[in-house]
């Protein structure tokens, strides 16, 4: 009966694995012997496949090694940090200190295609802020050996300069797999935006378009972060940077749209009539064309009020009218006999029987607009951002050069998500992507979940952050989210959730699972340390359920509580209607008894987790659970 207990799995997904899998149930004849023929999925692909001798594309030192940073699986895990968390019980948002490529892998297992946007500021590779140490993107074993080495001699992290070589190759082999990896999160309808400048915006805009497809591209906004400009640079002085935005697949046309408050469309269109419309004060010249009506046309006499102003009088009511495309595109008049008619009326300050070829279009509060390609507005620059940042410390130092404005990060979140979706920022830096999500809430944009991660990078010693305590950007990013949490909480006028649980890159907590990048060594010590203890002693009951779960597919902000089942310290997980969907016995050095896993099996959850060891060799016991649970269509688990 053992074989009705499941193992939960030691490492995140293997990608190379899954693909394979994937080719053999999509093309089987093109699998011989267990592994891919190449030359035969060449073949079944005929014309589609590209000539081998002769590509387009992006290629660089290191790609294919990259590439395999992506695909390789890790062990490592989160472990709760309950001191730097906020209302741990009842948010749904997560901050997460640690390497993001690890990250990445972890989160893959519960948040892939669950995520609406992702946005992020990497490094813009100016060569001074390249904050990955060198072979970062080899994994947990040299995040871990970095890590250590910050903590007990304050190391720095390596630059990028150009003198160095390679050094867009650098740059590209640390971004390429944190993409590959990003995009297989995104919802089907999802969107990534990534802020940049000059020196990768060729590069980037390449690799994205390689990553997510070139058909894929949404645009390249262009930010005023700086109106005066740089003076210092070489030849132009520079006010300007990028934001690129990629979708995961095709969008609906106007998709990417910010609701209009009826305060804008006030400003814009005028005073709001009897119907709750707004109106334009005016007929507008846009197109030189109307180009093919989407339906037949129509007549209504347009009336011009005591005032001077002209309304147009149907059924409705009055209403501001425009011409359609017949993709639904929002026309405008030429400068033809229609409009000025309407121009010779006006003057006249009366109607003398005209009439004008029109349709209806409607401008109620809650219409949407599109951002503009080029961003100037004062609250999206650098200078907004730093005022936002700064303003929630008790120091007139700069604890954070350059922080991303939350406004300009709010109207992204707002044009690219609905109320409910999910944000992540694997980029984090100062925190603003956080700030922005309440900021956008606060205002009645509706809430959104998010989840943040930084890399902890340690402050320069001689800067202010350092001097203000901080030893870390994590630590930092950290602190400026719950202050603006607490700032948001005294004025929001409705309940947000203004918390969010804090975890931190980890190895395993479990010494069986642990792999070295050596084959031989990995087998040697999988065989040594399968005569120990399967879990290390001074993991927490909490810690080890965390890397259970994830490893099993259930997400960083589950409903978990402490129990005691049958005289046993158990873990239980409900689910959204309050049912027990886990309980988890992780005490490996206490054997329960039969009669105490009876217990377990009485309160009916969905599944039960034991740790192996917990059995101390007594397989009669373990059958005898199995049997226990099968009867009540329970699912047993170890690990």
């Amino acid at each position: 009966m053992t074989d009705e207990i499941y193992e939960t799995p030691s490492t995140t997904p293997n990608f190379q694995t899954e693909l394979a899998a994937q080719l053999a149930d999509l093309v089987p004849e093109a699998i011989a012997d267990g592994k891919v023929d190449i030359e035969k999925l060449e073949e079944l692909l005929d014309s589609d496949a590209a000539d081998g001798s002769e590509r387009f594309g992006l290629f660089w030192p290191g790609k294919k090694r990259a590439l395999r940073a992506a695909q390789e699986p890790t062990t490592a895990t989160l472990k709760p940090d309950f001191e730097n968390s906020k209302d741990w019980d009842t948010t749904q948002n997560v901050f997460i200190e640690g390497d993001n490529l690890e990250v990445l892998k972890i989160l893959q297992k519960h948040y892939h295609a669950k995520i609406k946007l992702i946005y992020i500021d990497p490094p813009y590779n100016t060569g001074k802020d390249f904050v990955y140490p060198d072979n970062y993107k080899e994994g947990l074993d040299t995040y871990l050996e970095w890590t250590r080495q910050v903590n007990e001699e304050g190391k720095k992290v390596t630059t990028n300069a150009e003198t160095e070589g390679r050094y867009h190759s650098n740059w590209l082999n640390m971004m390429y797999p944190r993409l590959k990896l990003a995009r297989n999160l995104l919802t089907d309808d999802g969107v990534i935006a990534v802020s940049i400048d000059e020196n990768e915006v060729a590069q980037l805009r390449k690799l994205m378009d390689e990553v997510f497809g070139e058909s894929r591209f949404l645009g390249q906004l262009a930010v005023q972060n700086n109106p005066r400009g740089r003076a210092q640079d070489k030849y132009f002085a520079t006010n300007h940077e990028y934001v690129l935005l990629y979708s995961r697949s095709e969008l609906e046309r106007g998709a990417v749209s910010i609701a209009k408050s009826r305060e804008q469309l006030q400003a814009e269109y005028g005073e709001e009539d009897s119907n709750g419309f707004f109106r334009l004060l005016g007929l507008r010249n846009s197109h030189r064309e109307f180009g093919r009506f989407n339906r037949p046309n129509l007549f209504y006499p347009l009336f011009v009020a005591p005032d001077g102003e002209v309304f147009l009088e149907t059924a409705l009511g009055r209403e501001e009218v425009l011409p359609l495309w017949n993709d639904g595109f929002e026309g405008c008049w030429t400068w033809g006999a229609p409009k000025a008619a309407a121009e010779r009326h006006l003057l006249h300050g009366r109607m003398s029987g005209g009439k004008m070829q029109i349709f209806v279009k409607d401008y109620a509060d809650g219409a949407k607009r599109k951002l503009k390609t080029l961003l100037v507005e004062k609250e999206y620059s650098t200078d907004a951002g730093q005022r936002a940042f700064s303003s929630l410390f008790d120091s007139s130092d700069k604890l954070f050069q350059a922080p991303k404005s939350p406004y300009l990060l709010a109207d992204l979140i707002e044009a690219s998500t609905a109320e409910g979706d999910m944000v992540l920022d694997f980029f984090a830096g100062s925190g603003s992507t956080a700030h922005a999500a309440w900021l956008l809430a606060a205002r009645g944009g509706g809430e959104r979940r998010w989840i943040a991660v930084q890399l902890p990078e340690p402050t320069p010693t001689d800067s202010a952050a350092r001097a203000a305590g901080y030893k870390t950007i994590a630590e930092l990013s950290r602190a400026r989210i719950e202050r603006a949490g607490t700032q948001m909480a005294l004025e929001a006028d409705e309940s947000i959730d203004l918390g969010f649980r804090s975890y931190k890159l980890a190895d395993t907590n479990f010494s069986k699972w642990r792999l070295s990048s050596d084959v031989e060594e990995t087998v040697l010590q999988q065989h040594l340390l399968s005569l120990r203890d399967s879990a290390t002693d001074d993991a927490t009951a909490d810690e080890l359920l965390t890397e259970i779960l994830l490893k099993q597919g259930y997400s960083l902000t589950e409903n978990i509580s402490a129990a005691e089942v049958g005289g046993l310290d158990v873990r239980l997980v409900r689910d959204r209607d309050g049912d027990v969907a886990v309980l988890a016995y992780l005490n490996e050095h206490v054997k329960p008894t039969l009669e105490q896993l009876r217990a377990l099996v009485d309160e009916e959850p969905t599944r039960i987790i034991v740790l192996e060891d917990a059995f101390q060799g007594d397989d009669e016991l373990k059958t005898n659970l199995a049997q226990l649970a099968k009867s009540k269509g329970i699912e047993i688990w170890t690990a």
